[in-house]
Order: structure tokens, then sequence, then C-alpha cells
């Protein structure tokens, strides 16, 4: 085992959107497991989007706490036991990631089994999409479904999942053709909508001429506001995000406002509501016994863009802030 290991912290609170420099990535001791405590080597690692909010101070009503200068930031990661209570050698799921050594508690960890096919899976974000639609959205076989954001963690994962709950379209949207041509292709959307390509109400009747029956929403904002005007009578919401609020400098990751026409809301009988895992803690259990069968069969992908090594780790949520990875962010040990 050697003696140091790498952490990233919080150098500075961000002035306007995040950049590498403020992210410092230190050489620091392996630190030592306390009574009841692992020493974990990690081996993976999720980047995800509600950093940006951490960091940013703006944290009333997020459920994890605020990062300050000089923090270690944290997240879902997947290691491998060295020392503690429970055998070396052990894969775990924990929430000290962004460290190449981490010492979570023994109750704040999940032994992992072969549950899935592949111990990294468990740092996709099906688990969000899966519970919104079932719980919230309630998919019904021959819906359209909308998902925004749809090449994001959440969004790459919700229209193959609509898909298996026996939506009759999928539509999502992103920001980039590559990214859109990769949805259509590889995740099996049937239409996505392009932002900054023409008025937003024009391309979302063309990509689902009937109206659409469910909108999974990861963004919030003006695509949230389109969707709404596009909705059938009865249509189901379930928000999951506000990623409009993460790539504006004049915010800090803590508000997204939007503008709804409550007219349509009230005529159309249209239900919204966001979803929160504590809230549905039968969930992942549920999740996980069908989101292993689907890979093994092939029948879901769990698509990521990989960041090697600790080097690229104070870039990495900068990088998916400014709109540069396709599905998840991991970074790879």
């Amino acid at each position: 085992m050697t003696a140091t290991h790498r952490v990233v912290r919080l150098a500075r609170r961000p002035r306007g959107l995040p950049t590498a420099e403020d992210f410092a990535l230190t050489r620091e001791p392996v630190p030592r497991p306390g009574e009841g405590q692992l020493l974990v080597r990690n081996t993976a690692f999720l980047v995800f989007p509600g950093l940006r909010t951490l960091v940013g101070g703006e944290t009333r009503d997020a459920p994890l706490p605020p990062l300050h200068p000089g923090d270690a930031l944290f997240g879902p990661a997947i290691g491998e036991v060295v020392d503690g209570p429970l055998e070396p050698g052990r894969t775990v799921l924990h929430l000290q990631g962004r460290r190449e050594y981490a010492t979570p508690a023994v109750a704040g960890c999940r032994v992992l089994d072969d549950a899935l096919p592949e111990a990294v899976a468990h740092l996709a974000q099906g688990v969000a999409a899966y519970g919104a639609l079932t719980r919230l959205a309630r998919v019904r076989e021959g819906d359209t479904v909308l998902v925004t954001g749809a090449a994001g963690a959440v969004g790459t994962m919700a229209g193959q999942i609509a898909r298996l709950l026996e939506a009759g379209r999928v539509v999502g949207s992103t920001g980039s053709p590559g990214k859109a041509r990769r949805l259509e292709r590889e995740l099996g959307y049937d239409a996505t909508v392009l932002r900054g390509s023409g008025p937003l109400d024009e391309r979302l009747a063309r990509a689902a001429p009937g109206g659409v029956d469910v909108v999974l929403d990861t963004v919030g904002g003006e695509q949230l506001a389109a969707a709404v005007r596009a909705a059938n009578r009865g249509a189901r919401f379930a928000l999951v995000g506000a990623l409009a609020g993460q790539p504006s400098p004049e915010r800090a990751g803590g508000s997204a406002p939007a503008v709804l026409d409550t007219f349509r809301l009230v005529t159309r009988g249209i239900t919204l509501a966001g979803y929160s895992g504590a809230d549905h803690p039968e969930v992942e259990a549920e999740w996980e016994a069908r989101f292993g069968p689907w890979l093994r069969a092939g029948a879901i992908r769990f698509p990521r863009t990989t960041v090697r090594g600790m080097d690229g780790a104070p870039g990495a949520l900068p990088g998916l802030i400014a709109g540069c990875s396709f599905g998840a962010t991991v970074v790879e040990l």
C-alpha cells in the first residue's frame, strides 16, 4: 500500500462556471480507518452535476451538504476493501469518491455481489429514471415519452427504460447533433429535438406530431415550458433534475426558474411532480432486479464517458457542465 494518495479538494469558490483551477489535486497521507470504518481503495467514482450546486453555495433544500474551500469533494464510488471489519478484497459502493483511498463507515457502505455483470454499472443513474417513470409518470403501452437532457447520465438511461416499459415513441432533447445521432442509433430514441436550431415548439411538434403523454424532465427552463405546450390531455410530468440552472454563469446551481402555462396545466389535466428517491425506498431493489437481467440480455446499455486516472479528475466537473460528456461521467483509477 502506498504511503500517500491523491484527493480532489475545492480550492476556491467558483466565480461563474467552475473551472479546473477551482479544484486542487492534493497528495496526502493514506488515512487510517477508525472504529467501524473501512479502508477502501477506490477503483471508479461518479462525477455528478449536483456538485455544481454544492460548490456554488446555493444549497437550500439540497439533500447534500455544501462544500467550502478546502473540503474534499465526494460522490458515489466503487472500491476494494483493504482493511477493516470486512474481508479484504470485497467490492463496496460508498459515497467517498474523488480520492484514491477512502475510510467510509461500514454502515454507509454496500457490499456488492454479482447482481450486475460489472461493478461500475452500480454507478449508473438509471434508478431515478426508473422510479420516476414507474411511480410518477407511470408509462403505459403506446405512450409518447419525451426526455429532456436525453444525453445526460439520467437521460441516456431514461429513454431505454421507457422503451422497455413499452412506450410507443421515445423523443429526447439535446444540444449536439453528434449526441442526437448517438441517441437514435445506439439507444433507440425515435427522434431528437436539437436546442438552438429554430423555434423549440416547432421542432418538438415535428419530433412528436401526436403530442406527448409522458415527460421525464432533467432540465427545466424553456424545455419544460415547451413540453407543457406539447402535452396531451392527461399527460404526466416527472421532474428529476434542473440542469438549466447548472450551466448558467449568473447562477450558482441552486435554482432553475421556468415560466409554465398554467392554463394548459389546468385545461389538459396535466400532472407535474418532482421525483425524490427518498420518497420511494423500495425502488432501488426493484430497479436492480430488472437492470441486471436487462444488461445481461443486451436490452439496455450503461452509456458513460470515462476519465482515466486522478490527473483528469479536477477538470471532470467543468467538462460535464460544458457538455463534453455523453451519459454518465466516470473517473476510473
